[in-house]
């Protein structure tokens, strides 16, 4: 047992429901905790609903009544988790481990919603101070919670579901929320492999991704974990995805997400029109982008049109004679032109997709204030924006102070 007074390292377990489907896989499950506390560490469990069990339960619920409200739904669907949550307290309980079933009826229950029935988002700061004062004292008297993911609670006090991928949500949000030094995804695969096993020959399992190389895998639609859990990943906290057989492997997922960072680059930009480009041809595109590099500049973005592309370069006065000879020497098309004296702007951060519409709340108050916008390019929680340089340092003031409320 961990003294009250001291502070326990932390590992936060999720369980797939597809991991526990079988025979002997919970108790299996359960000597792996067995183990991880014999190496002095405090475990806190995440459990989804056992495999197929969560479709089941939709179908039934939308066959009983086609329009069964969301609020109903939400507490129909709760009932897996809550199932293999007492599953996997049993189970600990026979490796002669105490165990606490949290779910959200328990006085011992974390996560706190904005009450938005089937896809609702955490309460950061009330679940930090939730999990502090309730889940760190169970770990500090040597109990292993067992929480179900997926879950939440609205402050009228209903059940809500967090929406695709939510378990994997429910265990990074504990991480964060009690200072766990790794959160481990036990999937039914060994970790993140190059490319999609199902779609692709002899991917390769890839032992590290930084948090945001993983954003951007998860929201170009790899299913090893949805975007929304990155959200939460503070740094210095490990995410490993592994199988139970092979818990210690895996792709570990280091460095994780700023809530909200606005940086502008001290960079001259030139912004570089191509009309006449045929972008089906990527010789063309491939043979202008190698005179902007050769030049000694970068391409810092990229927009495309059926007859033309933009080109955002830094340094690029000196481009533009570079990119005009590639255009005439292989007859790319038909002409080009540069628009000097531009900023680059870059809005990075998780805390971007909690609230809809990032864009709409990034240029609203730059339109309002006359700032003339001269490209937006935007992938995954990265927002590039392109802005006269003399109205750049006041631009990204009004960005910061449009975005403060996104800071968790």
């Amino acid at each position: 047992m961990i003294a009250l007074n001291e502070s326990p390292d932390v590992v936060v377990i999720k369980f797939g429901g597809s991991v526990l489907d079988g025979d002997g896989k919970v108790a299996q499950a359960a000597e792996l905790i067995r183990r991880l506390r014999a190496k002095g560490r405090a475990a806190v469990v995440v459990v989804s609903a056992l495999k197929g069990v969560t479709d089941q339960l939709l179908s039934m619920a939308t066959k009983t009544d086609a329009t069964i409200s969301p609020e109903r739904l939400d507490d129909i669907l709760s009932i897996g988790e809550k199932t293999s949550a007492r599953l996997m307290a049993a189970a600990l309980e026979k490796e002669s481990i105490q165990s606490v079933v949290v779910d959200p009826d328990s006085p011992f229950w974390p996560i706190v919603t904005d009450g938005r029935h089937l896809d609702a988002s955490p309460e950061l700061q009330e679940c930090r101070a939730r999990g502090q004062n309730l889940l760190l004292p169970l770990l500090k008297d040597g109990k292993v919670p067992v929480v179900c993911g997926f879950l939440g609670k609205a402050k009228d006090g209903t059940t809500t579901t967090l929406g695709r991928g939510g378990s994997d949500t429910t265990a990074v949000l504990l991480g964060n929320c009690l200072g766990a030094s790794e959160v481990v995804l036990m999937k039914d695969v060994e970790g993140v492999f190059s490319s999609d096993p199902d779609r692709v020959e002899t991917p390769r399992l890839l032992k590290t991704l930084d948090g945001e190389e993983a954003g951007l895998l998860a929201n170009g639609g790899a299913k090893f974990l949805h975007s929304k859990a990155l959200r939460y990943q503070k740094k210095g906290m490990r995410i490993r995805i592994t199988a139970l057989e092979s818990p210690e492997a895996g792709t570990v997922i280091e460095g994780g997400f700023p809530d909200v960072r606005v940086e502008r680059s001290e960079e001259p930009v030139s912004m570089i029109t191509l009309v006449g480009v045929d972008i089906t041809n990527l010789r063309s595109l491939a043979e202008v982008v190698e005179s902007v590099k050769a030049n000694g500049s970068s391409v810092l973005g990229m927009l495309l049109e059926p007859k033309s592309a933009l080109l955002y370069v830094s340094d690029g006065k000196s481009v533009l004679n570079s990119v005009h000879k590639a255009l005439l020497r292989g007859d790319l098309g038909k002409a080009v032109s540069s628009f000097d004296g531009l900023s680059m702007i870059t809005i990075r951060g998780s805390a971007l997709e909690t609230k809809p519409g990032p864009i709409g709340r990034i240029v609203r108050p730059l339109s309002e204030a006359g700032v003339n916008i001269y490209g937006v390019v935007t992938i995954s929680s990265s927002v590039r924006i392109f802005v006269s340089a003399d109205r750049s340092e006041s631009a990204v003031k009004m960005i910061e102070s449009a975005l403060a409320v996104d800071g968790q």
